[in-house]
């Protein structure tokens, strides 16, 4: 963190003691009607907003066990926000339009999205057209340069000692190695290995992160005023100009002087924004900005959902021969497809059983109150506050999973056995109990992508090393601040390059 962010960091808890509650909490006379855990005075909830920072998880499993099935409140320092527990209120949520209940205002405040991005990425989201819809059919035709870039990537990212066993920083490098093989079809080869480019999609997602936790850190009023201080987008946004130029404007010259022929063009991100964007939006700032986004969304949440995984694993070496088995016997058959990652039932298991576990929220369903709403129980949510769900003391529910606090790789494979092939079990499906992915319209649109991902990179790891713990069976424990879960960053996972057979 540089001295700048240090200094605004310090600055952002004096103020915020002395100013937040004057400003902010005169709403929460609004919200007496729904229980709030711990004290819920103005200037007493402050002791529940500090315990909030450091101890979330207890905090919100605490409300669940209290008020399962229905709601109740948790102090943030800037706001209340109304946690739902339980399917059925995760069901009623889905069904409130978004002019009711709205994400993207709620992802406008999170992220605080007009000094991270602009709210031109929100106002004209055409980059999630080309996700949900691009994305995921050219992902067959697509998954030999998905597989080649795996292979390249850890190749390069795990030292090769054919004498025995290497330690490798896994945060670090599988963050490293998530960049270089979602680029490979955002931007391509050169530049999906450009050092440069890496380092620039890296930094930005962080210090989104970093500077919208910081601000909200700030009242309201004063958030022009930080905001400016604290964004690095126009810096990041050049850069990325800088890097993307010869290739966007090539796209662009030849779009124009074939008549819009696209047959010629290259089957990557760029060319499907550059296909589905507006007259206003087709120019290399717009493109930029949204690779950008787009890197900001996946890069992160997935090199952390595979380090867990990956952690998981490790500590369970056992599994490995299993998960060895089956990718040995489909790749066999199928080759190395997309088709192909859809036939492994215990590695999509394994990596779901992990994101119920170690999903990367507390609240990955959020919604902002754009007006005075009313659950079926008479519940009233006034305008302006923030709505979430509580997803792992569901997912540590004994009701919706047996053993629920046990670790159990081929959970789901096996219910998807005992169930005739049922599709909720899959990796990328979502269900009212099972949110780490979202539920409903808002669910991640690149989930599909990114599970395709996660089991072509795990069934690389699987058929080529022996992985271990240096200590045996020890994983080392997520680490947590606020409602956000990261796998341990100073976690080591032993590598051991497999002879062929």
């Amino acid at each position: 963190m540089d001295s700048a962010c240090l200094f605004v960091y310090g600055l952002a808890i004096i103020v915020a003691l002395s100013l937040i509650f004057i400003f902010d909490q005169c709403r929460s006379s609004d919200l007496d009607a729904i229980p709030a855990l711990g004290p819920s005075g103005a200037l007493s909830s402050w002791v529940g907003a500090v315990r909030f920072i450091f101890d979330a998880p207890a905090m919100v499993q605490e409300g669940y066990q209290k008020h399962k099935g229905g709601m109740f409140r948790v102090p943030m320092i800037d706001k209340w926000v109304v946690v739902l527990t339980g399917p059925r209120l995760v069901e009623e949520l889905r069904k409130v339009p978004d002019e009711v209940l709205s994400f993207d205002h709620a992802v406008r405040d999170l992220l605080q999205v007009k000094y991270s991005f602009g709210f031109d990425v929100q106002e004209y989201p055409y980059h999630i057209h080309v996700t949900r819809n691009h994305l995921s059919r050219n992902l067959q035709v697509l998954f030999p340069d998905i597989y080649d870039e795996i292979t390249h990537t850890f190749s390069a990212l795990i030292p090769s000692d054919q004498d025995g066993w290497t330690k490798v920083s896994v945060h670090r490098e599988l963050t490293k190695a998530m960049c270089r093989i979602s680029n490979r079809i955002f931007v391509g080869l050169p530049l999906c290995r450009s050092p440069e480019f890496e380092a620039l999609q890296q930094q930005f997602a962080l210090q989104v992160v970093l500077r919208a936790t910081l601000m909200n850190f700030f009242p309201k009023f004063a958030h022009p005023v930080i905001g400016r201080l604290l964004t690095n987008m126009p810096s990041s946004i050049r850069r990325c100009m800088t890097l993307l130029e010869p290739i966007v404007q090539e796209r662009l010259q030849n779009i124009e002087q074939s008549k819009d022929d696209w047959s010629t063009q290259p089957n990557d991100v760029i060319s499907w924004l550059i296909d589905v964007s507006d007259h206003e939006h087709r120019n290399l700032r717009s493109i930029c900005l949204r690779i950008l986004v787009l890197n900001f969304a996946s890069l992160h949440t997935s090199a952390q959902s595979f380090t867990h995984a990956l952690l998981y694993l490790a500590a369970n070496p056992q599994c490995c021969e299993p998960l060895r088995k089956e990718v040995s016997d489909v790749v066999n058959r199928e080759g190395w497809t997309k088709t192909a990652m859809t036939k492994l039932p215990k590695m999509d298991s394994f990596l779901k059983e992990s994101l119920r576990l170690s999903g990367m929220s507390l609240f990955p369903i959020m919604r902002k109150a754009m007006r005075t709403f009313a659950f079926s129980d008479g519940t009233v949510i006034p305008k302006g506050t923030h709505v979430v769900v509580a997803s792992l003391p569901m997912h540590l529910d004994e009701e919706y999973f047996s053993d629920a606090s046990q670790f159990h790789p081929f959970r789901f494979s096996q219910l998807r056995e005992d169930n005739g092939e049922d599709q909720k079990y899959l990796l990328a499906s979502t269900s009212p109990s099972y949110v780490p992915f979202g539920y409903g319209m808002h669910a991640c649109p690149g989930r599909f992508f990114v599970s395709s991902v996660m089991k072509a990179m795990m069934a690389y790891l699987v058929l080529n090393y022996d992985i271990r713990l240096e200590k045996e069976g020890e994983r080392p424990p997520d680490e947590w601040f606020m409602m956000n879960c990261s796998p341990n960053r100073k976690a080591e996972v032993m590598f051991r390059r497999r002879r062929p057979e």
